[in-house]
């Protein structure tokens, strides 16, 4: 992944105002827990005015690319709220969602302001993020989670 474009990409989410919660493994960067990935994670607010926000943000850092227009807020309103968007140059994509099922949302994940190069970025908890992890079927997101309960003293609750 290439860092000047994700710090882009997160400089445009913060002039267009977007309402989201980075999560994943970007997110456990953010907290000092380093794994190799090949996308940004993200819950943002369900509402069609947000994700115009996102398609605005995604405009401004991906010079107008077209395929932005494919994000709508139906879909990611909808029964299945959640889109894969592959910008331009091809290093690395997004996974937008506005719920994860009845486990997680934008409104129900508990997040904090975090600094890098002077953007202000929105970053779930590690107690969040160990929530999120620590039940999936995805043996890499079990991992995940142990090694932030151990990081941070997390209990099983």
């Amino acid at each position: 992944m290439d860092r000047d474009e994700i710090l882009r990409v997160l400089r445009a989410f913060e002039q267009e105002e977007l309402e989201y919660v980075l999560i994943g493994a970007a997110a456990m960067g953010f907290h000092g827990v380093i794994r190799a990935t090949e996308d940004l994670d993200l819950f943002i607010r369900a509402t069609a005015e947000n994700v115009e926000r996102l398609k605005c943000a995604f405009r401004r850092a991906y010079s107008d690319d077209p395929n932005v227009d494919e994000i709508t807020a139906e879909d990611l309103l909808g029964d299945y709220p959640a889109v894969r968007y592959y910008p331009p140059s091809g290093d690395l994509y997004f996974d937008v969602m506005t719920r994860l099922g009845e486990a997680a949302a934008f409104d129900t994940v508990e997040a904090e302001i975090k600094e890098i190069e002077g953007i202000r970025v929105s970053v779930a908890t590690p107690l969040a993020l160990y929530r999120l992890k620590k039940d999936t079927v995805r043996a890499l997101d079990r991992q995940d989670a142990e090694v932030l309960r151990r990081r941070f003293d997390l209990g099983d609750d």
